[in-house]
């Protein structure tokens, strides 16, 4: 059995197999869950599980799409329909309620790593009548994610800026990244600079690549 194949156990989704039949719950990849499965059985506000913090250690870096970029005057960029667009500095993001976490990254490579994450829930940020769905890609655009509004407000889900107890480094998304445990690791955006609340599904990096655009566990 390949890791891939132990991760889908691990989150119940076997069950779910048996009950729906396995040609529902594969999409593009076959390695992640159709999303009209995953929302519907698992539900989107379900809550990933978390680990003791002495647990926590440093995931593998993964990744330096959008990372080139100096951050010397990074801000966040926020624009939603009906509001007018605003940036926010680090010192702001911070002043927001502050969420400490350990939970379990996954990758759809097939490992995993129990981290330790501390930032704000990304629904601090989000107005009232936000629409559908939310985009957020790198200072350079070079990477992006896109995200259904119930992912985007779930409460695990967090603009981290810390990781196992110090600030970012910029391998992992420094000075500001997206933590989301209900996804794979793909999703988990590092170094956000402007986030999009929008009425249309918006493109996601991978998911252009051929993977499942909603990429849930």
């Amino acid at each position: 059995m390949n890791n891939d194949r132990r991760s889908f156990l691990k989150f119940g989704a076997a069950g779910v197999a048996v009950a729906a039949g396995l040609n529902g719950l594969m999409s593009v990849n076959p390695h992640l869950l159709n999303e009209s499965i995953t929302r519907k059985l698992l539900g989107a506000r379900r809550l990933a599980p978390t680990f003791p913090r002495e647990r926590a250690k440093d995931p593998k870096e993964n990744g330096n799409v959008g990372l080139d970029e100096d951050v010397t005057d990074w801000s966040l960029k926020i624009d939603a329909p009906g509001h007018p667009s605003r940036s926010m500095s680090l010192d702001e993001v911070k002043a927001l309620p502050r969420v400490e976490m350990t939970t379990e990254l996954m990758c759809v490579e097939g490992w995993s790593e129990v981290v330790s994450w501390a930032g704000t829930p990304l629904r601090h940020i989000a107005p009232n009548d936000a629409p559908e769905y939310v985009s957020l890609t790198t200072p350079d655009k070079l990477y992006y994610v896109g995200l259904d509004l119930d992912s985007a407000l779930h409460p695990q889900t967090l603009l981290a800026w810390e990781m196992n107890g110090a600030p970012l480094t910029p391998e992992h998304g420094a000075p500001l990244r997206l933590v989301i445990p209900v996804k794979y690791g793909i999703k988990n955006i590092k170094r956000i600079g402007a986030i999009n609340f929008q009425t249309t599904r918006p493109p996601d990096y991978w998911a252009e690549r051929g993977y499942d655009w909603y990429s849930g566990l």
